[in-house]
């Protein structure tokens, strides 16, 4: 498996991590089907690091499958996506496919009694998420989701952990910024097709909302406000370039985020993802992947308290440990990972977001 890691990339952009492996070789095995977003390698990366077994791909397209076999050589070509459904060995299947149908091949892995980890944003429509809470019910299998601008970037995982610890007190606001490059000569037709998509508030959005809900501790929010634009690609009028949306959690705590896809080309990274996090006794400022005009990439934490402050580096100081929780979350039937509830009310408020955008459009 290489190591290399695109920072310029967003679309291909799979972190390595130190490894720390929950379980031996082949005491948990994994496959992975439909390839259309390159999340699927950070994906992979992760729960190969954490000590699962990869066994089978399944993709239809033969350039997306030999770019995945080239990088992870191991695996062995499925023949179908019932292959991989009928395998008794596979008990995780991961995907990134185009995101209006990444629900229903949930329902199809959860339904075969196997565990689903999918791409963001999870769902296009809150129908396709009422549908998937009814199955994941009824077989009890996880719906767990890569919401990888927190779970696979070291100070944005740092943040939540000082947070716990009290660091800086009860969280009252929550700002998240989150530029992506848009590389639209690299991007497929799909990527431009709204229904496909779902809105950027539902896309990108969705791991906003996920970062708001960890470190305010709210488990639900109402929508203040929300508004979508294409300010700047009129020859892909389906394209929403511009989003940014403000919430209010059931425990107070404030949350606005930005989300774009305006990152310059002359920038290191492919954004300057940040959040700023304001709490009763102190706050924290995360530059998740660049620190402009300094060092690139980075990962850092800026951390004020009533004692101090600090520059925490955070880059290459991770294991990154949701992988190795969702391995044994599988294993053991647990949810310390991350709570299926929680999974889905950040897909659910981003969704409502994209609602309140798109209605005021009309």
């Amino acid at each position: 498996m290489s190591n290399k890691v695109n920072h310029k990339d967003g679309a291909t952009y799979a972190p390595v991590g130190q490894s720390v492996k929950v379980v031996e070789p082949n005491q948990f095995y994994f496959s992975v089907a439909f390839l259309d977003h390159g999340h699927i390698f950070g994906q992979t990366n992760g729960l190969l690091q954490a000590g699962a077994t990869l066994k089978y791909v399944f993709e239809p397209d033969a350039k997306k499958l030999a770019a995945f076999c080239e990088k992870y050589p191991g695996v062995q070509v499925a023949d179908s996506f019932e292959q991989i459904l009928q395998d008794e060995q596979t008990q995780l299947v991961a995907s990134a496919a185009i995101p209006n149908v990444r629900a229903q091949i949930g329902i199809q892995v959860m339904q075969a009694g196997k565990d689903y980890f999918t791409d963001k944003s999870p769902f296009t429509t809150l129908e396709q998420l009422a549908e998937v809470k009814q199955v994941q019910q009824q077989t009890k299998r996880i719906y767990a989701v890569y919401y990888a601008e927190r779970l696979h970037n070291e100070a944005a995982w740092r943040a939540g952990e000082l947070i716990a610890e009290g660091k800086i007190g009860k969280v009252i606001q929550v700002i998240n910024l989150a530029p992506h490059r848009l590389a639209k000569e690299n991007r497929p037709a799909w990527f431009f097709e709204k229904a496909s998509y779902g809105g950027i508030l539902t896309d990108i959005g969705s791991h906003q909302v996920e970062q708001f809900l960890t470190y305010s501790g709210a488990s639900d929010a109402s929508i203040n406000f929300a508004r979508v634009r294409n300010a700047n690609n009129a020859d892909k009028p389906e394209l929403e370039d511009f989003g940014e949306a403000s919430m209010t959690g059931d425990n107070g705590c404030s949350f606005y985020t930005r989300v774009d896809w305006f990152t310059p080309q002359g920038q290191a990274t492919w954004g300057d993802g940040r959040s700023f996090i304001v709490g009763t006794e102190g706050t924290i400022e995360i530059r998740k992947y660049m620190d402009v005009a300094r060092e690139a990439p980075v990962s850092k934490i800026f951390l004020v308290t009533q004692e101090s402050e600090s520059e925490i580096d955070c880059y290459g100081q991770s294991h990154f440990p949701y992988f190795g929780q969702l391995i044994l979350d599988c294993i053991n039937r647990t949810e310390f990972a991350m709570k299926q509830a929680h999974t889905f009310k950040a897909a659910e408020l981003s969704m409502l977001a994209q609602k309140v955008a798109d209605e005021a459009l009309v």
